[in-house]
């Protein structure tokens, strides 16, 4: 099966819920009734919130969805083509205006929230419903109170934010999407390559590309890339500073309502664990590859005896709905609704962004709308990115819908919940086939795909992770923060095979590490300062959580949907004690981790034995 006839063809967005294009009229309008709300939104409410804070809520989430309705649209048009001039001048000019009409006019909202006294808001939280039901969103807006600037500082930064680093990263996506890779006579996107990569059953071929792609990504193209890290962690630091945040990474983790000492613990479990476990798999992954070492291009390697049958675009929908109907009809109807509205873009095309994301929003009129994109290629994995992304959108509109637009989007780091939840589902439904079937090589095929996955959502994002907190200045021994240096492409490679060694091993141990010095600069994540960490923790929250149905049986649907209808308006540890879990004991995340790893190592160690394969 080719690209021609995955069938991803008849899967393109239908933009027309915000839109009929880039020329409609009702979008130049839209761009100036937000700027006009704006502007009436400071007349009406700066200086009253005493007396108007149930109105200014209200008012500000009319804003806030008009505002989305705009700039989701404008992203997802950039995605299908990162180098469309129209939508990049058009994106630049709405910037523009909204961030100058912010700066200007909605500066104010946070600096007088957080100045209302505790007296004022215990009488609107008891009378007011409006104001009731954001006491969640409102008292977050008050931790940060410490850290507040001026109001005229807060709107010089919103004003020049479309001029700062997330600049640099626009820039950034659209050359890393024109990246070309002469293979085999033929031009291949990186996505493309990557995925041959994890697809080929050839040692050899595996090396080759992986040796193309670290040499395509060096030159002007890691220069750039480290110039990018470098403006992000400094602009980072000046504003740290400023702001009186005792870390780099504490705004983030506010951001999360995940105390540092969590964050920290689950670093330490990782740099203490996750060694261990990869020299295991890896060790077993190499017996049945018939290889002494692997090579870092054979990291994702198939097994030698893995079904790698291109899988229709259609099939991948069957089996995802498939699984999540057998754990919830609520959310598999949810995932029908999002196809039949056409909110799934799958078809690899030209110049179109790499990788794969789910956006969810709430439209004006309290509308929660969620769109999914895809490179989806046909692959076991492309399944489970699907299963993943779908997850993410059932959680926006489960949030949207109960919690409206300021409360919708949860936090980074258990925002990936639903998502590894709706992966392990699919997972489990097609581990429950092969066990029926008796087909133990297929099964072990999965298990071990099951755990390359796994590991690159959890050791991986940590060791992602422990590079980032190096580049933004913290010591190798991970002890205590400095300033972020501007480092050459050189120095930033080094970093990079430093922290790759803490989490796989030495170089000859279980893996060589030859082509891999660049492959650093196409994470565009880095360009969200500690936004990695959440795949790990969002991984074993969701382990943790999934153990739970066993014990919980009936009861476990009704407390997952609450827990996704939840959006941003609860604490980690309030988030999960229905279940009974708290991430702050100090070995919940050991539990995770074993869970998450060791457990399933031990199953293919297992089965590799029956197999004849012994380590």
């Amino acid at each position: 099966m080719t690209l021609d006839n995955l069938g991803t063809e008849k899967f393109s967005w239908d933009l027309s819920v915000f839109y009929s294009d880039l020329d409609d009229p009702r979008l130049d309008t839209d761009i100036t009734t937000l700027a006009e709300m704006v502007k009436t939104f400071n007349l009406n409410h700066q200086g009253k919130l005493k007396e108007t804070l149930s109105q200014a809520i209200t008012d500000l989430a009319e804003i806030r969805m008009l505002e989305s309705k705009i700039s989701v649209y404008l992203f997802l048009k950039q995605s299908l083509n990162t180098g469309d001039a129209q939508v990049k001048a058009k994106i630049a000019e709405a910037d523009r205006i909204i961030s100058t009409a912010s700066g200007e006019y909605l500066s104010f909202f946070d600096i007088e929230v957080v100045a209302l006294d505790d007296a004022t808001l215990e009488k609107f939280y008891t009378a007011d419903p409006v104001v009731a039901k954001h006491r969640p969103w409102l008292e977050h807006i008050r931790i940060f109170k410490p850290h507040l600037l001026s109001e005229a500082v807060e709107s010089a930064l919103t004003k020049r934010s479309p001029f700062g680093s997330n600049a640099w990263s626009e820039l950034f996506d659209e050359l890393g999407s024109d990246l070309r890779f002469s293979y085999n006579g033929e031009a291949k996107s990186l996505t493309e390559l990557l995925h041959l990569l994890t697809e080929s059953k050839n040692a050899e071929e595996r090396a080759t590309i992986m040796k193309l792609i670290n040499t395509g990504l060096g030159g002007a193209f890691a220069k750039y890339s480290a110039q990018t890290l470098y403006i992000t962690s400094g602009s980072e630091a000046v504003e740290r500073r400023e702001r009186s945040y005792a870390n780099p990474m504490t705004a983030r983790n506010k951001s999360n309502r995940i105390p540092d000492t969590v964050v920290e613990a689950l670093h330490q479990s990782f740099t203490s664990l996750a060694r261990s476990f990869t020299e295991r798999f890896y060790k077993l992954k190499a017996a049945h590859l018939g290889l002494k070492i692997l090579r870092w291009s054979d990291r994702n390697a198939p097994m030698p005896f893995t079904d790698t049958t291109v899988i229709p675009f259609s099939d991948a929908i069957k089996t995802v709905l498939e699984a999540y109907e057998s754990f919830s009809p609520t959310l598999a109807d949810l995932i029908r609704n999002t196809i039949t509205k056409q909110r799934v873009d799958a078809p690899v095309t030209k110049g179109r962004r790499g990788g794969a994301f789910n956006y969810s929003l709430v439209l004006p009129g309290n509308k929660p709308t969620s769109f999914t994109f895809l490179n989806y290629l046909g692959s076991n994995r492309d399944v489970a990115t699907l299963a993943h992304e779908l997850g993410h959108g059932v959680h926006g509109l489960l949030a949207g819908e109960a919690q409206g637009v300021l409360m919708s989007q949860a936090p980074i780091a258990y925002a990936e919940t639903a998502s590894v939840f709706g992966e392990k589902t699919t997972f489990n439904l097609l581990k429950q086939r092969l066990l029926k079937s008796g087909d133990e090589k297929s099964l072990l095929a999965l298990l071990m795909s099951k755990l390359d996955d796994t590991i690159n959502t959890t050791v991986r994002q940590m060791a992602l992770s422990n590079f980032e907190r190096r580049l933004h200045g913290m010591d190798k021994n991970y002890t205590h923060w400095g300033e972020p240096t501007k480092l050459s492409a050189e120095e930033i490679s080094q970093i990079w095979l430093e922290t790759l060694k803490e989490f796989y091993g030495e170089e000859g141990g279980v893996f060589t590490y030859e082509n891999t010095e660049n492959l650093w600069t196409y994470i565009s994540h880095f360009h969200r300062p500690f936004y990695v960490y959440g795949y790990a923790f969002g991984e074993l929250l969701t382990e943790a959580i999934y153990s739970q149905q066993t014990r919980l049986r009936e009861k476990f649907e009704p407390l997952y949907l609450e827990m996704l209808r939840s959006g941003s308006t609860k604490k980690v540890g309030d988030l999960v004690k229905p279940f009974g879990l708290d991430p702050t004991v100090k070995d919940f995340w050991t539990k995770s981790l074993n869970s998450a790893l060791g457990e399933a190592i031990t199953e293919a160690e297992e089965l590799s034995r029956k197999v004849g394969i012994n380590v």
